[in-house]
């Protein structure tokens, strides 16, 4: 669950405890939160923009004021389910099937969001608050709004699923609270696996932005204000800049110079990015990196030029943009109190304010009929996510059909004229405006995805380019594959001194494709990152290799080690987290504690196939087989589709030299993952030394065609043609290799000997 008011500015302050009276007189006592009625005696203009804003309604009692939904008596089916939502005096109730599959009465506690759906929290033992899946749509009739609706209309998700709404995976205390609420503790008991949650405001208020605000107040009451006013952080990103138009180009430029990194986005992406927590004490005014992961642009969430794609909201997209870049902030679009366009409904109105209307707004520039299309219809396509809630992507980019073609990217043109075909549009726009398309990174991500030949130099190249975002340099370092040439790893080694922090933790994220004793000497020096994200990163790269460290480094990696651990602990009511604890115990030598975290992960999440795994593994080295195979079956008879526990259960029995239950294990691994290169490539390994060889170079062969970029499968193709006499076919093999990967002297080696 994600909040759903898009466009506001405001963020939440989290701290670990209720609550707390203002210490009035002492300046060096914590400050404390204290009310949104605290600011509007001096700041009523503020306050009654907010009172109407989706931050003050983003969490609210389910009361007759507050719930928009029809609980009339109106039935819901949904596939085999029937849910009846009713009222009792003031009370609200649905009638819907619990975690046993069984109609209950469920009383609504409290409503979750407004616009343009609002769900219902209710309450279960434990102190969970737990989503409706069923939404009540808010929109008019008209719009097709004014009705019930499911937000997983598709697929019957049942009891026993893991998305079931009763479940862990739809409890608000860990995926919602924090962007809800105002000075949120989520206080997660992980023996009795239960929540005593506290916030100082339900909705999301005005020190959920500025921070707590008694010395503020105090400082207000006294007349005589001093740093920053008394709160913790100074969102003003303008400064003294204004924006002035530029004659030639018909665009506005800052007056000066920005001279520290923007704070808003910072603050916004909090809760307006797809990110993880990785402390469990926000810190107003620092940079994102300092409490959260941001993703980079990761395939599945966002497409290969950098389009949203899943539910990432506006943070990733928004640092792509030009408009970042020259300096826009939050609140030259958005007003910060009320989360509106500070010109009102008209988007068109507020792109004029720095975008020359006689020169954009013209049939000459859209080559559309004169009020035919907003600014917004060709540069912020929206898509929909909850099923009805439309997000505007915020890099504001060009659209460019071609990119649709090549690399299946969507386009603005279609996304309107969806009656005609991507080459109909890509003409369009080469009649229009020429042949001068400017792809940038995205014909590199897509040819680092797609496996195409020259991927990596591609990346290089477009991730050197410093005018691209660091974003995006990021994430084509991450899609960098190994093996390596030299000057693809002298690439990784200077983007990890790179300025900029999506830079270095795609640059750190690349490492594993490199030799362990590379991986902590490189690491090593990003344990004592500025930013807490890239240091527990690089604690996490350095922890398998920590005996290879170089000296010095020892005691920087102890401290990087205890913060990976101390934000493992922040999500303490995850399961991975625990297996996290287990695999980090586990590199210290300390399997006790290792194990004693994977059971506490198991007992949270049995079906946790990621955890079963690695807690095998840990027997492993262990010596202690019999019980990593007790591991893997129990979860193969609780997830008996899962074909990671098959694959890992598979080794564990050649290892034990039960050779024809573990190459069934690994077969059947490769037919529920036959998406996986992996499970094929140690298939055709398997079969090989069992003497199927014919059988593993046919399984090989249909795997080079499936994943052309995989340098494992085509180097065992190529040894085992090899070792057949097979010289000629195992050559042409090589000769691809050393075509996709140049510069790698294995390969050369084996041309010499073929």
């Amino acid at each position: 669950m994600r909040p759903l008011s898009l466009l506001a500015v405001c963020l939440l302050g989290v701290a670990c405890h209720p609550m707390d009276e203002p210490s009035a007189g002492d300046p060096s006592s914590p400050p404390a939160y204290v009310g949104a009625r605290a600011c509007s005696g001096c700041h009523e203009a503020e306050f009654e923009l907010w009172r109407e804003s989706h931050h003050a309604r983003a969490m609210q009692h389910a009361t007759p004021d507050t719930v928009l939904g029809d609980f009339g008596d109106v039935n819901f089916r949904y596939f085999e389910t029937t849910s009846t939502f009713f009222r009792r005096d003031d009370d609200f109730y649905v009638r819907t099937d619990d975690a046993n599959g069984e109609l209950r009465d469920f009383r609504i506690a409290y409503t979750f969001g407004v616009e343009s759906l609002q769900q219902y929290l209710i309450e279960f033992p434990g102190g969970r608050l737990q989503p409706l899946p069923i939404a009540w749509d808010t929109r008019p009739a008209g719009e097709g709004g004014q009705r019930w609706f499911h937000l997983y209309p598709d697929e019957p998700i049942t009891h026993d699923d893991r998305l079931h709404w009763t479940g862990r995976e739809q409890n608000w205390n860990f995926m919602c609270a924090e962007c809800h609420s105002t000075n949120l503790a989520k206080n997660y008991d992980v023996e009795g696996d239960s929540y005593n949650t506290s916030w100082s405001e339900l909705n999301v208020s005005c020190e959920a932005c500025h921070g707590p605000a008694s010395r503020h107040v105090v400082q207000a009451e006294s007349g005589d204000f001093a740093s920053r006013s008394g709160l913790l952080t100074d969102l003003n990103d303008a400064g003294r800049a204004v924006w002035e138009m530029d004659g030639e180009t018909g665009i506005a430029r800052r007056s000066e110079l920005r001279m520290r990194p923007p704070i808003q986005p910072e603050a916004c992406g909090r809760c307006h990015s797809r990110r993880s927590v990785i402390s469990a004490n926000y810190v107003f005014g620092k940079s994102l990196f300092d409490t959260h992961l941001p993703v980079l642009l990761e395939d599945g969430l966002y497409f290969p030029d950098g389009q949203i794609r899943d539910e990432v909201y506006v943070y990733g997209s928004f640092l792509q943009s030009r408009m970042y870049q020259a300096g826009v902030s939050c609140t030259d679009c958005h007003e910060p109190h009320s989360g509106a366009l500070r010109s009102g409904a008209d988007p068109n109105a507020i792109c004029a304010t720095c975008h020359e209307p006689t020169r954009f707004s013209t049939t000459d520039h859209h080559k559309h009929g004169q009020g035919a299309v907003g600014c917004v219809d060709c540069h912020m396509p929206s898509r929909d996510y909850m099923q009805n809630d439309g997000r505007r992507d915020h890099s504001f980019r060009i659209p460019y059909p071609e990119l649709t073609i090549t690399a299946g990217t969507p386009n603005a043109c279609n996304q309107c004229h969806t009656d005609r075909s991507d080459s109909w549009a890509a003409t369009a726009m080469e009649d229009w405006y020429g042949d001068t398309p400017r792809y940038g990174f995205a014909t590199a991500i897509h040819a680092a995805r797609d496996g195409q030949a020259g991927a990596n130099e591609l990346l290089r190249r477009e991730a050197s380019n410093g005018r691209i975002s660091g974003i995006a340099r990021g994430t084509m370092v991450h899609e960098l594959h190994a093996p390596f040439s030299r000057e693809i790893m002298l690439f990784i080694r200077q983007s990890l001194a790179g300025p900029d922090p999506f830079v270095r933790l795609g640059a750190l994220r690349a490492l594993p494709g490199l030799q362990p004793e590379l991986q902590a000497e490189w690491a090593a020096p990003l344990l004592q990152d500025r930013l807490l994200a890239i240091r527990i990163e690089a604690a996490r790269i350095v922890s398998p290799y920590r005996t290879l460290l170089p000296p010095g480094y020892e005691n920087a990696f102890g401290s990087a080690e205890d913060e990976l651990i101390a934000a493992a602990e922040a999500n303490a009511d995850r399961p991975e987290s625990h297996g996290n604890l287990g695999n980090i115990y586990a590199d210290a030598g300390d399997p006790d504690r290792a194990i004693a975290e994977f059971e506490t992960a198991l007992r949270l999440e049995p079906r946790s196939a990621v955890v079963r795994v690695n807690f095998a593994d840990l027997y492993r080295r262990l010596g202690r087989e019999a019980d990593a195979e007790s591991v893997l079956r129990e979860g193969t008879a609780l997830v008996p589709e899962d074909a990671a526990l098959h694959h890992s259960l598979g080794l564990s029995l050649i290892r034990r030299d039960r050779r024809k239950e573990g190459l069934a294990e690994l077969q059947l691994a490769y037919e529920l993952g036959p998406e996986s290169p992996g499970y094929l490539y140690v298939l055709a390994v398997a079969l090989n030394s069992l003497g199927q060889a014919d059988d593993a170079i046919s399984l090989l062969q249909s795997g080079v065609d499936r994943f052309p970029a995989d340098f494992d499968i085509q180097w065992a193709l190529a040894t085992m043609l090899r070792d057949q006499g097979r010289n000629s076919a195992a050559r042409e093999i090589a000769e691809g290799l050393l075509r996709r990967y140049p510069g790698q002297p294995q390969v050369g080696k084996l041309l010499e000997s073929l």
